[in-house]
């Protein structure tokens, strides 16, 4: 088992910043990559980054390319989003989910383990 703690979440005025942290516990060393998806009312939970626990690769939506960096601390098992010129279309429920599949795929079936969520709001 793998357990999943999301936090940072909250409102921001458009063209704002908020970093999400992804503190994960339990069975990690079988874990390939962790995740973001968000997911906002009315509609299906939608891929936003992922890492590659051991060497760091990285993967994004095109959506929110050169806008959301995804990082990782390997040593607090923490996976970080940071988001900048946050847009009101970026409000959700931001989940962050574990994956043991290889290659990194982006699709939330391919996730074993997830989190609670955290909510991001960005008003106009």
């Amino acid at each position: 088992q793998v357990q999943l703690v999301e936090s940072g979440g909250g409102l921001v005025q458009a063209g704002g910043s908020l970093r999400l942290s992804c503190a994960a516990s339990g069975r990690t060393f079988n874990t390939y990559a962790i995740g973001w998806f968000h997911q906002a009312p009315g509609k299906e939970r939608e891929f936003v980054a992922a890492i590659t626990w051991s060497s760091g690769s990285t993967y994004y939506a095109d959506s929110v390319k050169g806008r959301f960096t995804i990082s990782r601390n390997n040593y607090k098992n923490t996976v970080y989003l940071q988001m900048n010129s946050l847009k009101p279309e970026d409000t959700a429920v931001y989940y962050c989910a574990a994956s043991n599949t290889i290659p990194v795929v982006k699709t939330s079936r391919h996730y074993n383990y997830w989190g609670q969520g955290t909510q991001v709001t960005v008003s106009s």
